[in-house]
């Protein structure tokens, strides 16, 4: 269920991208203010700005709600980590035992001689 509301979700990403490269800027009408009367757009003078600003809305809502989805279901996973089955798993064999009192025997290091020039 995560994995396939966190892929539409992705999907939903590019879409509203998208859609919002597909709009034109606020801007871009002034070319046709002063004689240019033909408009570029696919959809007509008037059209592109509510079907893509319709279509803006609905992605923009179901990005929300995959987000909200997400999010609570993401929250009410239960947490596990790596470290903590690690310790719980890594329990000495003699608990009685307790831990060893051996040392590695440590080799003595050669005193330092003086740089000669």
């Amino acid at each position: 269920m995560y994995l396939a509301l966190a892929v539409v979700h992705l999907i939903m990403c590019f879409v509203l991208i998208l859609i919002v490269l597909l709009q034109t800027g606020k801007g871009a009408q002034m070319g046709s203010a002063f004689g240019s009367g033909a408009s570029q757009t696919i959809f007509g003078t008037r059209g592109a700005t509510t079907f893509l600003g319709k279509l803006t809305t609905v992605a923009a809502i179901v990005f929300m709600l995959t987000s909200l989805s997400l999010a609570m279901i993401s929250s009410r996973r239960s947490a596990s980590s790596i470290v903590h089955e690690e310790t719980t798993t890594k329990a000495p064999a003699n608990p009685a035992a307790g831990p060893s009192t051996e040392r590695a025997p440590v080799s003595p290091t050669p005193p330092s001689s003086p740089a000669r020039r």
